[in-house]
């Protein structure tokens, strides 16, 4: 290929990816084995020191998995990424390496119900406190910040409200107070948003949702933007000082740009566990290759979906931020011109049982807690994803009690609609 630089749709097909070279098989196979044979003991002990690179056990590495996060860094045009078990397993892999004890991180308040919780009550257990700002006020990320403060946490498509976050406003934030930038791309997926192209630092994904795509398999990844000098003040021991497993190596130093996806993969998933399928990686990346064709389809039916609900005399409100009257339109516009996401929220007249009622009266929409699906999917956030939390929070969070989430689908936008025409009307 020439030195131009290949497309988006080129690189969700072909990135990372070479025919096998033993066997010739061009779709990438999967490597279903624990463990690798060493060329020779000095071989194995480069391996094990770091001083090369090469696969040794699939806990830590593994061929299949290795053509899947070369594929998601470069669409998200990072450095480097990891692909662990799931969305929740990345979030913990990163954070692992940036607090230590007593640390504290700052995450949007409009977070996954899951992350709400795991943030809230499980990092407990580890010491790490998590401190709440409103990414509507972005001025509540910098009064957030303290001296224990070690990394600040948003979502660039808020789930369930599917509202936009000010991501370079927020860089901003994080690059003043001298911590990265974490943001979950899983609603928007790079195809819509890319935010290393905004100022993030690291990336996650669940990639059980928009990149697999297909609802048939859990994973996440962790994409290095290789843009964070993890030697400042002494602030990130993991990566900047010596690291005793590894002959006093100081992984900032060796590595570079992509110390922090080396961190994780040699700290963090090493130690922690959270392994990915080679089976699920290969079902991933076969998702990742239809991305673009998907992602577009999921976002004009949104659109017409949304532009239904809001006439529907038995609908509150609707969230979409592809409206032009919605609040998060102009920062739609900004950060996702080719659309607004497939997920968004609207709210009934009827409050809680009227949302309750019109998921169980829904007949081709899916009510299961899940996104991404080609199929589409329904679910009443103040029952299930978001019950955990008090009514406050909820409100707060996007998942009032009146509120449903959709996740559309790729189905025919008629048919769709005219689900929803029928359980309204029911």
């Amino acid at each position: 290929m020439s030195d131009r630089l290949p497309g988006f749709s080129t690189l969700a097909v072909h990135a990372g990816a070479q025919p096998d070279p033993t066997t010739g098989a061009r779709a990438t196979p999967i490597y279903q084995t624990t463990s690798f044979v060493f060329n020779d003991a000095d071989h194995a002990a480069s391996l094990f020191g770091l001083q090369a690179f090469g696969n040794i056990y699939t806990r830590i590495g593994n061929p299949t998995n290795a053509v899947l996060e070369e594929r998601v860094a470069a669409l998200e045009g990072g450095t480097a990424a990891l692909a662990v078990a799931s969305g929740h397993a990345a979030q913990v892999v990163v954070l692992q390496q940036l607090l230590q004890p007593g640390d504290e991180f700052i995450a949007a308040r409009k977070l996954y119900g899951g992350s709400i919780n795991q943030f809230t009550h499980a990092f407990k257990s580890f010491g790490w406190n998590v401190v709440w700002a409103d990414p509507d006020d972005i001025g509540s990320f910098e009064r957030a910040v303290t001296p224990r403060t070690k990394a600040i946490f948003i979502e660039s498509i808020a789930n369930p409200a599917g509202s936009i976050t000010d991501i370079e406003a927020i860089s901003t934030v994080a690059t003043k107070a001298g911590v990265p930038l974490i943001v979950d791309n899983t609603l928007a997926s790079p195809y819509l948003i890319r935010p290393i192209d905004h100022g993030a630092d690291i990336v996650v994904h669940s990639l059980t949702k928009f990149l697999g795509g297909h609802g048939n398999s859990i994973g996440g990844i962790i994409v290095d933007a290789g843009t964070f000098d993890w030697s400042t003040a002494g602030k990130y021991p993991m990566l900047s000082e010596p690291r005793p497993e590894y002959h006093g190596i100081r992984l900032q130093e060796t590595f570079g740009n992509f110390a922090f996806a080396i961190a994780c993969r040699v700290l963090g998933l090493r130690d922690l566990g959270p392994a990915l399928s080679p089976f699920n990686a290969f079902l991933i990346l076969t998702g990742i290759e239809t991305l673009p064709l998907r992602m577009q389809k999921h976002c004009d039916n949104a659109k017409a979906v949304a532009e239904f609900l809001a006439g529907h005399p038995a609908v509150a409100s609707v969230s979409y931020a592809g409206l032009p009257n919605d609040k998060y339109y102009q920062l739609a516009r900004k950060y996702a011109p080719k659309g607004a996401g497939a997920v968004f929220t609207f709210s009934l007249k009827g409050g809680y049982d009227a949302g309750v009622g019109l998921v169980s009266k829904l007949q081709l929409f899916s009510h299961l807690a899940n996104v991404g699906d080609t199929r589409s999917l329904v679910i009443h956030p103040a029952s299930t994803t978001h019950s955990q939390l008090d009514d406050a929070a909820k409100i707060k969070s996007g998942a009032g009690p009146d509120v449903v989430r959709l996740s559309i689908g790729i189905e025919d936008k008629e048919d769709l609609i005219a689900d929803l025409e029928q359980a309204l009307g029911a």
